[in-house]
């Protein structure tokens, strides 16, 4: 089955700042857009309100995706766009469509500035349990945000796109992560830069006083595992240029400032089939709700 780039749409303006970056995503890569308006039943008491019968009902969740996909095919020429109306649990039915996507893109209201994102509960349970790599896009994300600006300062989509930002653990480099984090930079025709940030071990931390040559050798030797993970890599793209940022620190916070300067940031999510704990990481948590640019999240194993 040919997969498309999927955007889930409720009519918010994050959902069609969301449904805009995904129209560019599917040009980028040559697929198809396929708009999913999620319809969740009213319960019977309300369902039987006059202004809320199923004419009505029908009339405006037909209405939302159809004009969406008519705006979408104007202003975004050779982009093939479809549209899909489900009922059912939203965050449900996301994860179900992501199944047979390229990839999942959502909304996510956006505060501005250094503020970053606020991911609902639908946006975060996606996120949590879609096997397919989600991005979430802020209300006010324009394709200007992601390109550098013109020679007199100005925003402007027909410049280079910023960088794109991975955030790598290298004990865990896996290789989806990994390698969608390169090819997104590819097919932006940008550089890659790749967060690594690290802290001593619990048994260099505790009992032992600051040494400014240990903590020289920790970063040296962090450095160095960095460089490995990424060399097949960049044998394997040797067209994507390679900035490596390997830090002390909290990876999160790395991570949220390498965003103010960024066209895409990429992190990962290990799949969890337990039905208890956490299924977000704590730094992919972070970034999700302070990143500025549009962040994807790529499950794998």
């Amino acid at each position: 089955m040919l997969r498309t780039i999927t955007v889930g749409l409720d009519g918010s303006r994050e959902s069609r700042a969301a449904a805009e970056w995904a129209a560019r995503e599917a040009k980028l890569r040559g697929l198809p857009l396929k708009i999913v308006h999620v319809w969740e039943p009213v319960p019977e008491p309300m369902a039987q309100a006059p202004l809320l019968g199923a004419e009505t009902q029908q009339h405006w969740t037909e209405r939302v995706p159809r004009e969406a996909a008519q705006g979408l095919r104007l202003r975004h020429p050779g982009v093939e766009v479809h549209t899909e109306q489900v009922s059912g649990n939203p965050a449900d039915a996301l994860a179900e469509a992501a199944k047979s996507a390229e990839l999942l893109v959502l909304g996510s209201r956006g505060l501005g500035g250094i503020g970053g994102f606020v991911v609902g509960s639908v946006g975060l349970s996606t996120v949590a349990h879609a096997d397919r790599p989600v991005v979430l896009v802020r209300a006010l994300e324009a394709a200007a945000d992601e390109h550098e600006a013109d020679p007199a300062g100005v925003p402007s989509a027909a410049t280079p796109f910023l960088p794109v930002v991975l955030g790598l653990d290298v004990e865990h480099a896996d290789e989806t992560l990994v390698e969608f984090a390169f090819d997104a930079a590819r097919r932006r025709a940008t550089s890659l830069r790749v967060v690594h940030g690290w802290n001593p071990p619990p048994y260099y931390a505790y009992g032992t006083p600051v040494s400014p040559a240990l903590h020289e050798g920790l970063a040296l030797a962090e450095a160095a595992a960095l460089e490995e993970a990424l060399r097949p890599w960049q044998q394997k793209y040797p067209d994507v240029q390679v900035v490596e940022v390997s830090r002390y620190g909290s990876p999160a916070v790395h991570l949220v400032e390498a965003s103010g300067d960024a066209s895409l940031v990429v992190v990962g999510r290990r799949i969890r089939r337990s039905p208890f704990g956490a299924h977000i990481g704590h730094v992919t948590h972070a970034v999700l709700h302070h990143c500025t640019a549009p962040v994807a999240v790529v499950p794998h194993g």
